[in-house]
């Protein structure tokens, strides 16, 4: 096991990484290559990979592993890295956990099953994940409700937390969900419940809020991860505002990458732009962005390059 696993204490930016394909489909792997040390001298604290944005579900189980054996391999120690290992299959889900723990991984994330939103089927998943996992390997529990269909309570993941030892995170996505941050944040560390790190998604766009009630960082896509970590490195110093003012620079072109559907679209073309990918390419079926989508992006581009000059 690596020595950068994920704890409770866990804070700052891991960063959700695409996963660069050409412009025929395969994987890039050069390019995973150039996008690792974009992340890295963007100052990412660590990475988050095979998740929703890394288009997971368009690999083949041969395609995960190799993706995340060339990224393990890149950051080599320099960043920790978390593994979205989540699918409807208990043992494929042991055997890809498995096998990137082996390679390195810090911990993996796991959401809950499609299914009933029933608050005891939830539990009772995650309590046989993690006995599949075994209990050295640490666990991000990805709440995300929009795209899973199954909300789950406080309530519930506080005694998630409490009763399986290994579920030291949490990944906060729900929307609307500051009361969650709130809750969890206040009722964990304390009494029986052992504190739980927040990092938080939602493509940073509330970023500012959910660090003033107590996240811990950011676990999500951005194109300009820089924000993400200034962000987060001020509320921590406590500079909320001089936070909020960086924050405010980037708002445009992060509202702009949170349109549905065209969204990953939007963000590949960013990272291509910047130098961090080859190729904008969306595994199909997939969205492609025309010339009118490009011409709109570039501009918002040049605004942001200003508004950040501007800063100082």
């Amino acid at each position: 096991m690596p020595a950068n696993l994920i704890d409770r204490n866990t804070k700052g930016v891991y960063v959700i990484a695409a996963t660069p394909f050409t412009e025929t489909g395969a994987v890039d792997f050069d390019s995973i290559d150039r996008m690792v040390d974009f992340y890295d001298e963007k100052g990412a604290t660590g990475l988050t990979i095979l998740g929703i944005m890394g288009e997971a579900n368009k690999l083949t189980p041969e395609e995960s592993n190799a993706v995340a054996s060339r990224i393990l391999k890149r950051t080599s120690g320099r960043l920790p890295v978390i593994v979205g290992v989540s699918g409807p299959g208990l043992d494929n889900l042991k055997a890809l956990s498995a096998q990137v723990m082996d390679m390195g991984a810090a911990g993996v994330m796991v959401a809950p099953t499609a299914g009933r939103p029933l608050e005891d089927r939830v539990f009772n998943y995650f309590a046989e994940v993690c006995e599949a996992l075994g209990p050295d390997v640490p666990v991000c529990f990805q709440d995300y409700p929009q795209t899973t269909g199954v909300p789950v309570s406080v309530d519930t993941i506080l005694k998630l937390t409490r009763e399986l030892p290994q579920i030291v995170m949490l990944k906060h996505e729900d929307c609307p969900g500051l009361s969650k941050v709130s809750a969890v944040r206040s009722r964990s560390g304390s009494g029986d419940v052992p504190r739980m790190s927040i990092l938080c998604g939602n493509g940073g766009l509330y970023l500012p809020q959910e660090m003033a009630r107590g996240a811990d960082g950011a676990m999500t896509g951005f194109a300009y991860p820089e924000m993400l970590v200034q962000v987060v490195d001020l509320f921590h110093a406590g500079r909320a505002e001089r936070a909020e003012d960086v924050y405010d620079a980037y708002l445009p072109i992060l509202r702009h990458e949170q349109q549905p559907v065209i969204g990953l679209a939007i963000r590949k073309a960013v990272l291509q732009k910047r130098g961090a990918i080859a190729s904008a390419k969306v595994r199909a079926p997939g969205p492609k962005l025309n010339s009118v989508d490009m011409a709109e992006l570039e501009r918002l581009m040049a605004r942001t390059e200003k508004k950040i000059a501007a800063l100082g």
